[in-house]
């Protein structure tokens, strides 16, 4: 596995001291550097102190790789100098875009997949690994409606992104099931598919129907446990490709540290598992 990570968990701040505590073997944390990427204060100094005690991954939500532009310089060169004061061990970003002529939007949002969106993403994530001096994973993102214009299935179009730019892939097998529930396809088909030689991590998370439409819409909500159907395919994946480091995500609803470390001990116990080792 990338950097003998095993599982591991969002960090939040209500949890840094009990983070801080643990001692659990394989542990790591992730975090949005967006919150990190200033030049002092409480915020870092308690990253920091996680940091020489657990290994640390960025996860971020704001480079806007898929836009019709290159990254903001001036958000690359923060990122890149907190990238080099905690030395994380895997850097991510998702397959999506969320700035439009310099104004972010809260969202992440989608676009047609054609050659020509492959290209200017191509060109955009080798712009940010010769930046961080390193290679980066890239999430497959939920979908919450249909989007026309389509020239390459998913599966092949990250397949490619990662053959064109070196770059590594985040499996998020929550937005695959999110996804499938929602456009109606199969969850295990796209599982199978994904290209698992490229995965440096995967995440796993909670959903939740929409308050108005019920089932007829699954939301990548992160505010509940991971359901029965995401561990399935999860198991499944990891029988075919191996143990890859994997995160438990939790923005929302938050418990208590422990009942967030029983589900990271579970994707701990699947990864050392006989699953893995028949892989």
């Amino acid at each position: 596995m990338t950097n003998f990570l095993t599982a591991g968990l969002g960090l939040k701040p209500q949890h840094y001291d009990a983070a801080l505590a643990c001692s659990s073997a394989g542990l790591w944390f992730e975090v949005h550097p967006e919150n990190y990427m200033v030049d002092g204060g409480p915020r870092l100094a308690w990253l920091e102190a996680i940091r020489g005690k657990h290994p640390i991954s960025l996860h971020g939500v704001a480079l806007s790789l898929a836009a019709d532009a290159e990254p903001d310089p001036a958000h690359l060169k923060r990122l890149t100098e907190l990238a080099r004061r905690v030395e994380p061990a895997l850097i991510s970003e998702h397959l999506a875009w969320s700035t439009w002529r310099g104004a972010y939007h809260p969202d992440l949002l989608p676009f047609p997949r054609t050659t020509e969106a492959l290209a200017r993403i191509a060109g955009n994530v080798c712009r940010t690994q010769d930046a961080l001096q390193r290679r980066i994973a890239i999430e497959n993102p939920s979908h919450y409606l249909k989007l026309y214009g389509h020239e390459w299935s998913e599966t092949e179009f990250l397949r490619e992104l990662a053959r064109r730019t070196g770059c590594g892939l985040l499996l998020d097998v929550n937005n695959v099931y999110v996804s499938a529930c929602n456009m109606s396809y199969s969850a295990e088909d796209y599982i199978d598919a994904f290209p698992g030689e490229a995965v440096m991590e995967i995440h796993l998370a909670g959903h939740a129907p929409d308050p108005k439409l019920g089932d007829a819409l699954m939301v990548d909500s992160h505010d509940a446990p991971v359901a029965p159907a995401v561990w399935a395919l999860y198991e499944r994946l990891i029988r075919r490709i191996g143990a890859r480091p994997t995160l438990i995500e939790r923005d929302d609803n938050l418990p208590a540290f422990d009942v967030l470390l029983a589900e990271r001990d579970r994707a701990a116990a699947v990864l050392r598992g006989p699953l893995a080792e028949a892989a």
